[in-house]
């Protein structure tokens, strides 16, 4: 086995400065922003800073892991124990193993709404809906509501779904989303009103949630100044990769969970962000810095 240190030597001083960041020990580090371009080692960096708490004793049951895929959370947890090994020997795997909290966000969230859902008013058997399910079921309620037999061609099922995941990620009223994202739609902002009113109903009906339900639900949550303590003081540390790929609603979260930012660690690449689409945008490290500050 190598040294304490020596499992840190590969990587260069600006990575290692991240992964050193704060006091050593098992509490939670001061907050942490790393920005930083695509081929830098962002995640390699991330992957031994959780190591890096493991080694100095941290509770690996109270870290808190998302990324934003499950092989992603998968291969990074892999990887933090082949760092942690070259220290810990084969208790690497035991700490590792017990390295639950690692996940997407909707992974995540949908764990702790079943763990919260009676303090939250869900039904804890609720199911959960794909992307396709939900533009399905979208499209059920576009029919019954007699938009598919419209004179002028009323948005599609996808387009439908688009709009309303837009509202709800970015937490924007669909008239701005409208005239920002899908112009050609803003015709038939009354109707596109009446239809995702219809969608909700119909998901609360069955006791279903879609992707954006389990962020929703969560940041909703969070709103509770009780209920937010209570689940944000299960983790120790909280660290998220590919942070410019957050959008409002997941920033929301973050920040709820550790409002001072303490044992919150983000790894961002500003130049770019590939899940536009939810509604990220580049600019979310900019209100984690301003809001961070104005915390601590």
């Amino acid at each position: 086995m190598l040294s304490a240190a020596a499992y840190l030597e590969n990587l260069n001083p600006e990575q290692r400065r991240a992964v050193e960041h704060g006091a050593a020990g098992p509490g939670p580090f001061s907050p942490l922003l790393v920005i930083a371009g695509a081929g830098s080692g962002k995640t390699n960096t991330l992957a031994h800073r959780v190591a890096h708490l493991i080694v100095n004793g941290a509770d690996p049951r109270r870290i808190l892991l998302m990324t934003f895929s499950r092989r992603a959370a998968s291969e990074m947890t892999k990887r933090v124990e082949r760092i942690a090994r070259k220290v810990l020997g084969d208790r690497a795997g035991i700490m590792t193993d017990a390295l639950q909290w690692a996940g997407t966000f909707h992974g995540i969230g949908a764990r702790l709404l079943r763990d919260y859902s009676d303090q939250i008013g869900l039904d804890c058997a609720f199911t959960i809906h794909d992307r396709e399910d939900s533009a399905d079921l979208m499209n059920l309620i576009r029919h019954e509501l007699g938009f598919s037999k419209t004179e002028s061609r009323f948005p599609t099922k996808g387009t439908c779904l688009s709009i309303y995941s837009r509202c709800v990620n970015a937490e924007i009223p669909i008239e701005p989303v409208l005239g920002f994202s899908f112009p050609w739609c803003t015709g038939w902002v009354t109707e596109l009103k009446d239809l995702f009113a219809a969608y909700v109903e119909a998901k609360q009906k069955h006791n279903v949630l879609d992707y954006d339900d389990l962020l929703l639900y969560w940041a909703q949550a969070m709103k509770d100044p009780g209920l937010a303590e209570e689940i944000g003081s299960r983790f120790d540390h909280v660290l998220v990769d590919e942070y410019q790929d957050t959008n409002q609603l997941q920033s929301s979260i973050l920040l709820a969970l550790k409002p001072g930012g303490q044992g919150l660690t983000v790894v961002d690449d500003d130049a770019r962000s590939i899940y536009s689409f939810r509604a990220a945008t580049r600019t979310q490290h900019f209100r984690f810095s301003r809001t961070i500050q104005s915390t601590c």
